[in-house]
């Protein structure tokens, strides 16, 4: 697990640099929401978790996720063209999809990890209870 941990760090850390050359605009939230991922893989590969930063990563993504939810049906309605053929996306429905699908990554692993926490947490509470038994 820790190795898989590792390296899901290593593609978000990836993914927030990549967002550094984006416009002014977009780059603080995608570079914050890669980042935060990446932090959250990072630290669970050590068994460390923070529900607050987990809660706060899932939140931010949910919200821009139905944010950009119009844009993206729009996609789809427009029959969801190649998002990958080329780098720089001709309509701005491209780029939001591109982002969905991103923010789709975030929030599974964002779930996966709180999952994951809640876990090993009730497992250590049900050991805890069995010794004082």
């Amino acid at each position: 697990m820790k190795i898989f941990n590792l390296l899901l760090a290593l593609i978000f850390f990836s993914f927030a640099v990549v967002q550094l050359n984006d416009t002014p605009g977009d780059v603080l939230f995608w570079f914050l929401i890669y980042s935060l991922t990446g932090l959250v893989c990072a630290f669970a590969a050590f068994n460390k978790y923070n529900m607050w930063i987990i809660f706060l990563g899932t939140g931010a993504a949910l919200y821009r996720l139905f944010r950009d939810l119009p844009e993206f049906l729009l996609w789809i309605n427009n029959g969801a063209p190649s998002i990958v053929e080329e780098m720089k996306a001709t309509s701005a429905y491209i780029e939001t999809a591109r982002e969905f699908f991103g923010l789709i990554l975030c929030i599974t692993v964002l779930i996966y990890h709180y999952i994951r926490y809640t876990r090993i947490r009730d497992k250590k509470l049900a050991a805890e209870s069995h010794h004082e038994i």
